[in-house]
Order: structure tokens, then sequence, then C-alpha cells
């Protein structure tokens, strides 16, 4: 608990994303981690723009939730090899991010996510 203490912004992200996924049925859980997904890179854009230090943590957790997603794709499911294959294709992409950030490579990740979630809709 003192962890979500010194943290505020995390702890309420923290469980409005845990009301989200309680409120969502199975089919949602893959939009919202690519909406969340997002978001991380979102926030590691607006750090990197402004030259802080502060993108690192969003940028790992973008990369912990595609590679999340890469490994829980179902083994029957028709795109299922090409689906892990762009999924881990992004958190590479991601994780190179991590060690040097680049905000127009960051912006073209995201545009990636965003045209699957549209494709999806």
């Amino acid at each position: 608990m003192q962890m979500l203490s010194r943290n505020p912004a995390a702890a309420y992200r923290r469980v409005a994303l845990d009301a989200r996924i309680e409120a969502s049925g199975s089919g949602d859980l893959t939009r919202i981690c690519l909406e969340e997904a997002q978001a991380a890179l979102a926030q590691a854009y607006g750090a990197v723009v402004r030259g802080s230090s502060a993108g690192r943590e969003p940028l790992m957790r973008a990369q912990t939730i595609l590679l999340w997603l890469a490994r829980s794709v179902a083994p029957a499911h028709p795109l299922g090899a090409s689906l892990k294959a762009f999924y881990g294709g992004l958190a590479g992409q991601v994780g190179k991010q991590i060690q040097q950030a680049d905000a127009q490579r960051l912006e073209e990740i995201r545009k990636d996510i965003n045209d699957l979630l549209e494709a999806a809709s």
C-alpha cells in the first residue's frame, strides 16, 4: 500500500483499469489492453517531447501489455500467427524505445495500434 500512496496518479489509473476489466466481457479485454498500451505510449511521447526521463515507466508498461497480448493469442485463432507476430513486433519496437526514445517512432507505433483498433471496430 505504501507504494500506491507515493504515486496517486498510478493508483487511480490502476483502480480505473481494474474497474474496466471487471465490467468488460471476455472479447473486450484485448481492446482494453490495446487502449492501455496506446495511453502508455502517449504518456511516454509527452515525456520525450518535454525532454523528461519520465517516459521509461510508461514504455515498460506498454511493452508488458504487448508481450502479454502476443503470448495470450488463442492457438486456434485463424489469425493467431499474424497477431502474435504483430504484437511481438510492436513489443520489440517499444523495447528499443526504452533505451533511446524517439517521438516520431512512438507516434508510428501508436498509429499501428490505432489502425488495429479501428479495423476491429
